[in-house]
């Protein structure tokens, strides 16, 4: 079993800054990648950035140059550090965790944490 536990959400005015934590525990393969997904009222699901565990990282472009995440192997743990937050990055914030084996895709995704900014 695995288990992602995430913290950090909260309600920040338009420029302000959040630090999202999420730590996995369980049985994880060592070659994985982990990241942060969010999603609106009233819309998909979408992508914000991802780290593999050698330390690639891949952000969305409405996020760039604005979230920086990055991984603590030992801990199992990501992080996404949101800064100059903006009304529409109201969302819930899903941390997910993800490998293959066997050429199958292994998704694990964590409860969900709120982020609300106000204008």
């Amino acid at each position: 079993q695995v288990q992602l536990v995430e913290s950090g959400g909260g309600l920040v005015e338009a420029g302000g800054s959040l630090r999202l934590s999420c730590a996995a525990s369980g049985s994880i393969r060592s070659i994985n990648d982990m990241g942060w997904y969010r999603q609106a009222p009233g819309k998909q699901r979408e992508m914000v950035a991802l780290v593999s565990s050698g330390g690639t990282a891949i952000n969305a472009d409405s996020v760039k140059g604005r979230f920086t995440i990055d991984r603590d192997n030992a801990k199992n743990t990501v992080y996404l550090q949101m800064n100059s937050l903006k009304p529409e990055d109201t969302a819930v914030y899903y941390c997910n965790l993800n490998w293959r084996e066997l050429g199958r895709r292994y998704d694990y995704w964590g409860q969900g944490t709120q982020v609300t900014v106000s204008s």
